[in-house]
């Protein structure tokens, strides 16, 4: 029996799908190379995003011959997009033959509706509250190579006027600072070399757990542990982005010089307008400090073009705070309602004019990257070998500490390794280097 499972959307759901992969391997299936060849097809979706929904949507609507040529496949739909308010039932009556639908606080029920399938019709477990239980312990079947990636909180109480999450994901939920350097320490045992903390807003870690946890506190406790490892965390929300934080790090063997630090707009009224409770001085203060400390560090971002209200005046600002942090890396993304938001009510900007701009900022950044990509020539760095890189053949690849992505000439028996390599090429974002020596 095979499985095959279709993720959309951030890390986080990346994750979750190691996790939904776990619990089917549990029972007794292997992964699939194909929807054809798989006995279970799942769809962990997100609606963070319109272009993720539509996407999700078009793919499940893709399997209904396949279903109806074969019968027995199972075909569940799980995750952000069903636990939307009137979700699951719009889900079901689009797509009857869609057999499982789970919200995501329901994950754990997939393996027993699985194993008991017996009626045509569609078994829907969403609850309102989309909170998850902390103490549930999920098999996980990790596929991100060298990397595993670890919960350290659950959900949102930012409420950004775009943002769906804190509807779908629930209020702010730290797991205990015990649970996690548990995980830690169990994934350090199996060999893994690099660990990504993953939170909605991974600063804010601790608040509501009413003890003095904070996450400053966590990342110094993680980087005390014994061997050799890069320890890695997404995402931060610059209105809690502290000092201490960035002192820890540079105060670390292992924690990565590589912050990403989603900025949305340049423009503070469209900051107050998109409710990020920050203001554009504020967060190029954070960045003076970050570049101060760490002068390698290497910066990214998440950048929204579009939003409701956004003038020429306000673009051209963001792209000026473009200019002025010198991004490494951005998302670059144009902003699209998503139904049950206050931003949703707004006037929208015309698409022409979303296009235009977006095409500007691309262009820009593309020009930044390419022109720090040209600083790493001649020099040495450490990297963390990943993968082999299927674009060119005989190759892998892996990343800097600064999270700069580096291709080299090299066998698979490298991967999982630490290897000094001196970059001899630059191509826009990315890296082409020589081996000097392999480390652990």
């Amino acid at each position: 029996m095979k499985y095959f499972i279709t993720t959309y959307g951030c890390q986080m759901n990346v994750h979750e799908s190691e996790k939904i992969a776990g619990m089917l391997v549990d029972i007794g299936y292997e992964s699939a190379s194909s929807v054809e060849d798989a006995d279970v097809i799942v769809f962990n979706t997100c609606c963070i995003r319109d272009t993720a929904e539509k996407r999700a949507y078009g793919n499940i609507g893709a399997l209904k011959s396949l279903k109806r040529a074969n019968p027995d496949k199972i075909i569940a739909v799980v995750g952000c997009m069903t636990q939307q308010k009137g979700g699951a039932e719009a889900l079901s009556l689009k797509f009857p033959f869609v057999d499982i639908i789970l919200g995501t606080n329901s994950l754990d029920k997939l393996p027993i509706l699985v194993q008991d399938k017996r009626s045509r019709r569609a078994s829907i477990a969403v609850s309102e509250d989309p909170t998850v239980d902390l103490g549930l312990e999920l098999p996980i079947y990790r596929t991100s190579g060298t990397n595993a990636w670890i919960n350290i909180m659950y959900g949102c109480n930012n409420f950004c006027t775009y943002c769906i999450v804190p509807y779908v994901r629930g209020r702010e939920r730290s797991r205990s600072i015990s649970d996690v350097i548990r995980d830690v320490k169990q994934v350090l045992s199996e060999g893994y070399k690099e660990i990504t903390l993953l939170g909605q807003n991974v600063d804010s870690y601790g608040n509501d757990l009413k003890d003095g946890t904070s996450f400053a506190a966590l990342l110094k406790e993680i980087s005390s542990l014994p061997g050799k490892f890069r320890l890695r965390f997404m995402t931060s929300h610059p209105k809690d982005f502290s000092r201490e934080v960035v002192d820890v790090i540079a105060a670390s063997r292992n924690i990565c010089h590589n912050i990403h630090l989603p900025i949305q707009s340049g423009s503070n009224e469209i900051l107050r307008r998109m409710n990020r409770k920050y203001t554009v001085e504020q967060y190029l203060e954070i960045v003076d400090y970050i570049k101060e400390k760490m002068p390698d560090v290497g910066i990214t971002s998440d950048i929204m073009i579009g939003f409701p209200g956004e003038t020429e005046e306000d673009f051209l600002s963001t792209c000026d705070l473009v200019r002025k942090v010198r991004f490494s890396n951005a998302f670059t993304f144009v902003y699209s309602p998503r139904k049950g938001t206050p931003a949703a009510n707004m006037e929208q900007i015309p698409a022409d004019i979303k296009k235009s701009r977006i095409t500007r900022l691309v262009n820009l950044q593309n020009d930044i990257t390419k022109e720090l990509s040209d600083e790493y020539l001649g020099k040495v760095y450490e990297i963390l070998v990943e993968d082999v890189n299927p674009k060119y053949p005989g190759t892998v690849c892996g990343r800097t500490d600064s999270g700069r992505l580096v291709t080299i000439k090299g066998e698979t028996s490298l991967i999982g390794s630490f290897i000094d390599v001196k970059i001899t090429k630059s191509r826009s974002a990315s890296l082409f280097g020589e081996i000097l020596s392999k480390g652990e």
